[in-house]
Order: C-alpha cells, then sequence, then structure tokens
C-alpha cells in the first residue's frame, strides 16, 4: 500500500492550493501530511489516496501521463448538496415568485403553481424532468447571456438555503474541495459534468471549485446571435436543449473534452453512464466513486427513493462489480461543511 508519506513531495503545492482556496482543514489535521484531512481514515480514503500515487508515480506500471489525467465530477449531490431541490431550481423559485405577482399567466400555469406550493412531484416526472426543465427555462430563456450571468451572481451573494442558513456557495462539501486540489496537485485536470445548467454553473464554478468555466459541461439550449444597435448579444433559448444526464454525460465528455475521463465522481443513477464510460474497459487505470448520502444530521441521508433528485440504485448495485469505491459520508467524512458540522445549521 502506498504510504502517506510516499505523497510528502507534492504537498508544498497542495498547501498552497488549499490555502489559496480557502479551505478549512479538520481540527488537529496538518495538510503537509494528509491531504484529505477531512477524510477519516478508512478503505474509501486509502483507496484514492493509493490511486493518484500509482497513477502519478512516474516509477509505477500504472502510471498515466499528466495530459491523460482528467476526473470528471458531477455536481449537485456530489460537489454540494442537491436537497430540498438542486440549487438552480431554487434560483428558479425565487426569480418566479418575484415575477409571479405581476404575471397572471406566469402565475396561473400549473408547473409554476406547483413549484411555488413547494409541490415536486409534477415536476420530478419522467426521465427527463420535463416539467422541472419547463419552469427553469421560464427564468432562463429570452435573456442575454450578460443579463442571465448577473442575475445568477446577485442571487448567489444573497440567497440562503433553507435549512443550513449559509449562502449556498458556502455549502460546498469540504471533503470534496480538499480532493479537487489534492488531484490538481498531482497533475489531474478537474472537470464538472452535471446536469445543471452549464450557463449556470460558468458563474461561479471558478471561484468556488476552482474549475474554469471553459471546464464545465452541463445541460445547454441554443445561444441566438442578435446584432443590437449597442453591440453584439447573445440571447439565451430552449431550443435544441441538450440534457446532460445519464447517456447524455459519455456524449458531452466525447464532444467538449476528447478524451476518456480517469477519474469519475458522482452520486447517483444519473451518473451511472459516466461511471461505467469513465472505468469499464479502459486501457489505462481508472477509478469510479459514488458519494452516498447517509448522514441524516450533517446533511441528508436517501438513495432509493429521495424527495427530489439523486435517486441511487442501480450504480449502487453495481458498484461491487464495478470495483467503484462508495464514500459513506456519515462513516467516511469527519467533516462536511468546514468548521464545525453543527454550525452549518445556523451560521451565516
Amino acid at each position: 500500500m502506498h504510504t502517506l508519506q510516499q505523497h510528502s513531495l507534492r504537498q508544498g503545492a497542495l498547501a498552497l492550493l488549499l490555502a489559496a482556496g480557502g479551505l478549512t482543514p479538520a481540527l488537529g489535521a496538518t495538510p503537509t501530511t494528509d491531504p484529505l484531512p477531512s477524510w477519516n481514515e478508512g478503505a474509501a480514503k486509502r483507496a484514492i489516496l493509493d490511486y493518484v500515487a500509482r497513477v502519478s508515480d512516474e516509477a509505477s506500471p500504472d502510471h498515466v501521463p499528466t495530459p491523460e489525467r482528467i476526473a470528471v465530477f458531477d455536481n449537485d449531490g456530489t460537489l454540494w448538496p442537491e436537497y430540498p431541490v438542486p440549487f438552480q431550481a431554487a434560483f428558479a423559485v425565487d426569480r418566479l415568485r418575484a415575477r409571479a405577482a405581476a404575471e397572471p399567466t406566469l402565475a396561473a400555469d400549473p408547473m409554476v403553481k406547483a413549484l411555488l406550493a413547494g409541490d415536486l412531484a409534477p415536476l420530478m416526472a419522467g426521465d427527463r424532468h420535463e416539467g422541472l426543465l419547463h419552469v427553469i427555462g421560464l427564468t432562463h430563456a429570452g435573456l442575454t447571456v450578460e443579463e442571465f450571468q448577473a442575475a445568477v451572481a446577485a442571487w448567489m451573494e444573497s440567497a440562503e438555503h433553507p435549512r443550513f442558513k449559509r449562502r449556498y456557495d458556502r455549502l460546498t462539501y469540504q471533503p470534496m474541495q480538499e480532493l479537487l486540489a489534492f488531484l490538481r496537485a498531482n497533475g489531474f485536470k478537474t472537470w464538472i459534468v452535471s446536469g445543471g445548467g452549464a450557463d449556470f454553473m460558468r458563474v461561479w464554478s471558478e471561484r468556488v471549485y476552482g474549475i474554469p468555466p471553459e471546464q464545465v459541461i452541463g445541460t445547454t439550449g441554443r445561444t441566438r446571435f442578435e446584432l443590437r444597435e449597442d453591440g453584439p448579444a447573445l440571447v439565451k433559448t430552449l431550443d435544441h436543449l441538450f440534457v446532460d444526464d445519464k447517456a447524455g454525460k459519455p456524449a458531452a465528455i466525447h464532444q467538449f473534452l476528447g478524451r476518456r475521463p480517469l477519474a469519475c465522481f458522482g452520486n447517483s443513477d444519473g451518473d451511472l453512464a459516466m461511471l461505467q464510460y469513465t472505468t469499464v474497459g479502459n486501457p489505462r487505470p481508472a477509478l469510479g466513486v459514488i458519494v452516498h448520502h447517509t448522514d441524516g444530521d450533517r446533511e441528508y441521508a436517501y438513495d432509493a427513493h429521495p424527495k427530489g433528485t439523486g435517486r441511487l440504485i442501480e450504480a449502487l448495485a453495481e458498484a461491487p462489480r464495478r470495483g467503484w469505491k462508495v464514500v459513506d459520508m456519515k462513516r467516511d467524512w469527519a467533516d462536511v461543511f468546514g468548521g464545525d458540522p453543527g454550525e452549518a445549521r445556523k451560521s451565516p
């Protein structure tokens, strides 16, 4: 087994990355000796450390050249929570609530009425969640790219999660932030491949995760070019909507990356195809990891019967046969959001 001491040459760079990203190591942990201080010692942590050491060590028979070290991450439920609704849906709710009083036609829309009443069932029906896409489209389409970016940025600065009372961009998982920094310190390029809207995530992905917008793949619609009196404009539409979920994820990876990933991190059956594409028959040593939501006290506990998104049945059943590592959030994470876990519910 590769020891932590064998990682020591890489830890100076990692410490700088952790400091630059504002990450908070768990109490008593030393970033120079443990690259994943918010992870409890166990099989999941050991597997990740060993894997990264093997593929990044030039003397290892499993060494992979740096350009091929690509790690892909789902976002909702993998890098931050997705309850009670995905954060982009919360953004749509707030925008619809502000508009509904002044727009009777909008207020009468059945899906809008359901969303504002907190009834998610009609929105989540169907494999593509057409109802949810419909209400998101009502708040996204017709805006220029700049108008949409400004709206997302303003919302991120003021909106709070209803349970944790923190800004949404301050609810990223501390263990996953450490993992992102650790991978990059070892020559990996990290990509987001998510069912969320690409334009929504690109507003804050670099600031929040250190992942630049050009390394974000998500759900997209056709953008229309217009030459206006004040200059060129790109206008968002819902035409030719591509939903970056399930089988769409491998297709999008091929289209936008042009390389097969080396490591894949997800949390639901929506990530099953991406996990399969990354690991099954890959000529390079590959790693598949599933974040299993088992901690109802510090976060949420769900898999087979979530109230919204995040259903996890098929991928969990397939994990032992494929050798995918299942991260039990309650057992494997010493910290969830950074700092004292109890403070996440009441701190600003």
